[in-house]
């Protein structure tokens, strides 16, 4: 069956927009703002958190960029004016830091500085590795400067382990996840067990060090292992949270929900869903099938 749902996600490829449209809305929240508040005031009224999203990531100048930041700062300001359970993520790129990496700094820094009007909080999301090393040198002037920003790292990159060992002296507020991005083997685990294998140990120093941690995964396994971990090193519930994205594994995150453990969804909005869509049905290519078979009624 996935080699079947494989091949409907290439056809759905080359199919209008309009209809892979319907594959999208499974995984975001609509075009616009308002589409992303009312998802995430639903999602609060079952006991789970959001970091919303404003899907856009091939910013072509400056404009652009200071277009994308002004759209993050709307989103803040409409968390806190309906009190919404729910943080902000960005991407670099999209604050412009393929164009200026200072100029991204500036943009990111007046979004935290909004957050931290609020009381909120700003997660700094990692995008494939030319902007590893920067990404975390944003991150580290933000953390000296305001504070109120978390980062993402990804389990696959073979640096990983020494970026957490780094981070940690700063007590850095993290993401976990295993990554997305098609990077080469001299860089990124490639085997499965053994991006486990390093989620796992990268998560394990984070924790026995006191860091908060979202612990972004929908492998089974490795939300099995944390719950063993966090069981086994006596983490109070404080210390983390699983996140998981809009859309997969719902009754899982409803689970882990019932469990009494802190679950935040990432909700994307945007007129750039198509990008985003596509790439979540290559993940994850079982959605596509379940949506299809829906569509034209097969198997009933």
């Amino acid at each position: 069956m996935s080699l079947v749902n494989a091949l409907i996600v290439k056809i759905t490829q080359l199919m209008p927009k309009s209809f892979v449209r319907i594959f999208a809305g499974k995984y975001i929240a609509g075009e616009e703002l308002q589409d992303a508040v009312n998802l995430v005031l639903n999602l609060n009224s079952k006991g789970i958190l959001a970091t919303i999203d404003v899907l856009g990531e091939s910013i072509k100048n400056k404009d652009e960029a200071i277009a994308a930041k002004r759209k993050c700062l709307e989103v803040l300001e409409a968390i806190e004016m309906n009190k919404l359970k729910a943080n902000l993520s960005i991407k670099p790129t999209q604050m412009g830091l393929a164009i200026d990496e200072d100029f991204a700094y500036q943009q990111i820094l007046e979004i935290v500085q909004k957050a931290k009007s609020f009381n909120n909080f700003v997660r700094i999301d990692m995008e494939d590795s030319p902007y590893t090393d920067s990404t975390i040198l944003v991150y580290k002037k933000l953390h000296e400067k305001i504070g109120h920003a978390g980062l993402a790292l990804q389990a696959y990159l073979k640096r990983t382990i020494n970026d957490v060992n780094q981070l940690n002296k700063l007590g850095t507020n993290y993401r976990l996840c295993k990554g997305i991005y098609i990077e080469s083997e001299s860089i990124a685990y490639k085997d499965r067990q053994k991006i486990r294998d390093n989620y796992l140990q990268s998560l394990k120093l984070m924790l026995k060090n006191g860091n908060y941690v979202g612990i972004a995964t929908h492998d089974d396994y490795l939300i099995d292992k944390s719950y063993k971990m966090i069981k086994e090193m006596n983490i109070p519930t404080d210390k983390f949270e699983f996140q998981m994205l809009l859309g997969v594994k719902e009754d899982l995150a409803q689970k882990i929900n019932s469990d009494g453990y802190k679950v935040r969804i990432y909700v994307p909005f945007g007129k750039d869903w198509y990008a985003y869509s596509t790439r979540r049905l290559k993940e994850n290519p079982q959605i596509a099938g379940y949506v299809f078979k829906n569509i034209f009624s097969f198997g009933k």
